[in-house]
């Protein structure tokens, strides 16, 4: 084993590690793990808000995020007062935020790597000038015109 551990849960890793979301605990142990009853985890999977994995056999399997899900609707509804329909919307919020965020990174990487082709064909653009011209302007050209002779 690893000195690894899952979450805040003390829970060591094994084989290279759990992710997050990986949905391992049955409802009795999450609901000790989250300081709940199990009746109300299922309360809040019925509101939906929190939605542990499925069983082929329907039965409810809960994530190290689940729990820390559960712990988050507890703090908000005891310690906050916020009712379950306001910590549902919070938590909608926070999700779309979230995706928001990562939408933000992908958009900043794809500006980023379309300004270095932009940099890239310039370079070869600039590259490509013949260097046996020299660039000027019209404007400040001027033209020699022999005046009229002057009679007299």
């Amino acid at each position: 084993m690893t000195d690894r551990t899952i979450g805040d849960f003390g829970f060591p890793s094994v084989g290279g590690g759990t992710p997050d979301d990986a949905p391992v605990y049955v409802i009795s142990v999450a609901a000790t793990l989250a300081g709940m009853h199990p009746q109300t985890l299922r309360q809040y999977d019925r509101l939906g808000l929190v939605s542990p994995g499925r069983t082929p056999g329907r039965g409810r399997r809960y994530s190290a995020r689940d729990i820390e899900m559960l712990r988050q609707v507890q703090r908000l509804s005891q310690d906050e007062g916020i009712n379950l329909a306001g910590v549902k919307r919070i938590l909608e919020l926070e999700s779309h935020v979230d995706a928001l965020r990562a939408r933000l990174v992908e958009l900043l990487a794809e500006l980023d790597a379309t300004r270095q082709e932009v940099d890239r064909r310039e370079a070869a653009l600039h590259r490509s000038y013949r260097r046996d011209l020299v660039p000027f302007d019209r404007r400040d050209v001027v033209v020699w015109r022999p005046q009229p002779p002057v009679n007299g």
